[in-house]
C-alpha cells in the first residue's frame, strides 16, 4: 500500500496579493460555471424522473420509465470522449479555452432540449433528438469539473488547494440544488400545463446564465504552473497515450475512487422516482428533501476542503465513504417503509447521507484527483479517469430501477450502492497522500 507523505511540511510561503486575487477569481468562476453546467445537466434528470416518460417514451408499464431514466445515463457514455477531447485541449492550448468551449456546448444543448417536440408530434424523432442532445451534454460535462478543479487548485496557494478547489464541486452541488428547487414551484402548477409546456421552462432559462458565465470565463488567467510547462516546452501532444504509459495505476485508482458518485443519481433521480411511485410520497416533498439535503452538502463542502488541507485528503475521503455505506442502506430501508405523513426518518437519514457522509468524499475529490498527475497532463489525467468511473455511476438510476423491478427490492439497490462506494474507499486507501506536497512537485516521477 502506498504510504502517505510523512515528512513534516516546510512552512508555506505567504501568498502574494496577485496570487490570492487569481485564486479567488478562479474559484468564483469555477463555482458559477459548474453551477450552470450541472444545473443544465441535472434538470434533465429531474424532468426524466417526473415528466419525460409519457411525453417521449410512451411504453407500457415500467419499461417506459426505465427508458426515461436510461437517458440520464446515456450522457455518461460520451463523458469519457469529452474527457479525452477537453483534456487534450486544456493541456495543450490552455484551461481557459477548454472551459469556454465546454460551457457554450452545454448551454446550447440544454436550450434545444427545451424546444424538442414530443413523441405525439414527431414520433421517433422526439426521443432520438432528446438522446442526441443528452449526448452533447455528456460531451460537455466530460471537461467541466476536471478543468475547473485543475484551474482552481493550480492557482491556489499550496497550503489552501483543498479549500479553493472545493468551490468547483460546491458549484456542481449548487447546480443540483437549483435543478431540484426550480421544479418545486412549477410542480404546484396544473399537471396539464407541466406536461404541455411547464417542464420546458428550466431548460429555456439556462441560456441567460450561459451568457453571463461565458463573460466571466473570458476574464480568467491561465495558472502559472501551466504557463511554465508551456514555456519549458513540456506540453504533451497526445496526453492519453502519455498517461497510459506513465500513469496507469493513478488513472485506475482515480476511476475507482469516482464510483462513489453513483450516489448522486441514486439519491436525486432514483429515490425521487421510488419515493413518489412506491412510497406514495408527493413530488413536492421528495423534491424538498433532495433540495434541503444538497443544500447541506453545499454548506459543508468548503469546510471539508479546508479540513483536508489540515489533516490530509485520505482521512476525509475514506470517512465519507464509510458513512455512505452505512447510511445508504438505512436510507433506502426507511424510504421503502415510509408513507405520506410518516417521512421523518427518511428526512433525517437523507440529510445525514448527503450533507455529511457524501459531502466528505465529494468535497475532497476536486483536489485529491488532479493532485495525482503533473501539470502537463493534469486536466487529461483527472478528466479521463473521473469520467471512466462515472460511466457506471451515470447508469446507476436505471440499474437501480432494474434491480428494484416490481418486487420493491430496496436491499438489492442498497447493496449495489454500497459495493460501488466500498471500491472507492479501497482505492483511496491505496492512493498516496498529497495534501502537503507543493503544487509544482505534484505527480512528478521518472517517466518511461
Amino acid at each position: 500500500m502506498s504510504s502517505p507523505t510523512s515528512a513534516a511540511p516546510a512552512a508555506a510561503p505567504p501568498a502574494s496579493p496577485e496570487q490570492l486575487k487569481n485564486a479567488r477569481n478562479a474559484a468564483t468562476s469555477g463555482f458559477v460555471g459548474t453551477t450552470l453546467e450541472y444545473y443544465d445537466f441535472y434538470i434533465f434528470a429531474t424532468a426524466a424522473a417526473l415528466y419525460l416518460q409519457p411525453l417521449f417514451f410512451p411504453a407500457e408499464g415500467g419499461v417506459g420509465q426505465i427508458f426515461a431514466l436510461a437517458t440520464v445515463g446515456v450522457s455518461y457514455v460520451t463523458r469519457p470522449i469529452g474527457a479525452i477531447m477537453w483534456g487534450w485541449l486544456g493541456d495543450v492550448l490552455g484551461r481557459k479555452t477548454a472551459l469556454m468551449a465546454c460551457i457554450i456546448m452545454m448551454g446550447v444543448a440544454t436550450f434545444i432540449i427545451g424546444l424538442v417536440p414530443t413523441y405525439e408530434t414527431i414520433g421517433m424523432w422526439a426521443p432520438v433528438l432528446i438522446v442526441l442532445m443528452r449526448l452533447l451534454q455528456g460531451l460537455s460535462a466530460g471537461g467541466e469539473s476536471p478543468g475547473s478543479a485543475s484551474l482552481s487548485m493550480e492557482t491556489a496557494p499550496d497550503h489552501r488547494r483543498g479549500f479553493y478547489a472545493s468551490w468547483t464541486i460546491a458549484g456542481a452541488t449548487a447546480g443540483l440544488v437549483l435543478s431540484s428547487a426550480i421544479f418545486i414551484p412549477l410542480n404546484m402548477l396544473p399537471e396539464d400545463f407541466m406536461l404541455s409546456f411547464g417542464w420546458r421552462i428550466p431548460f429555456l432559462l439556462s441560456i441567460l446564465v450561459t451568457v453571463v458565465t461565458v463573460f466571466m470565463r473570458s476574464r480568467l488567467k491561465e495558472p502559472e504552473v501551466f504557463e511554465e510547462a508551456q514555456e519549458q516546452e513540456e506540453t504533451v501532444k497526445v496526453p492519453l497515450f502519455f498517461l497510459l504509459k506513465n500513469y496507469p495505476l493513478e488513472m485506475l485508482r482515480v476511476a475507482g475512487m469516482a464510483l462513489f458518485l453513483l450516489m448522486v443519481g441514486l439519491f436525486s433521480t432514483f429515490s425521487l422516482s421510488y419515493g413518489t411511485q412506491v412510497a406514495g410520497i408527493s413530488n413536492g416533498e421528495m423534491l424538498a428533501l433532495i433540495t434541503v439535503s444538497n443544500l447541506g452538502t453545499l454548506v459543508m463542502i468548503p469546510f471539508l476542503g479546508h479540513v483536508s488541507d489540515r489533516i490530509g485528503r485520505r482521512p476525509v475521503f475514506i470517512s465519507g465513504c464509510v458513512g455512505m455505506i452505512v447510511l445508504v442502506i438505512a436510507y433506502f430501508g426507511a424510504l421503502s417503509s415510509a408513507s405520506p405523513g410518516n417521512t421523518w426518518l427518511v428526512w433525517i437519514l437523507g440529510i445525514l447521507l448527503m450533507s455529511f457522509a457524501y459531502a466528505a468524499a465529494n468535497g475532497i475529490y476536486p483536489v485529491f484527483f488532479p493532485e495525482q498527475f503533473p501539470a502537463k497532463v493534469r486536466y487529461s489525467g483527472m478528466a479521463i479517469s473521473l469520467m471512466a468511473g462515472l460511466v457506471i455511476a451515470g447508469f446507476a438510476p436505471a440499474i437501480a430501477q432494474t434491480i428494484n423491478g416490481d418486487t420493491n427490492n430496496w436491499l438489492g439497490v442498497s447493496l449495489f450502492a454500497a459495493g460501488g462506494i466500498a471500491i472507492s474507499a479501497l482505492c483511496a486507501l491505496f492512493t498516496p497522500e498529497t495534501a502537503k506536497i507543493p503544487t509544482a512537485e505534484l505527480g512528478l516521477k521518472a517517466e518511461k
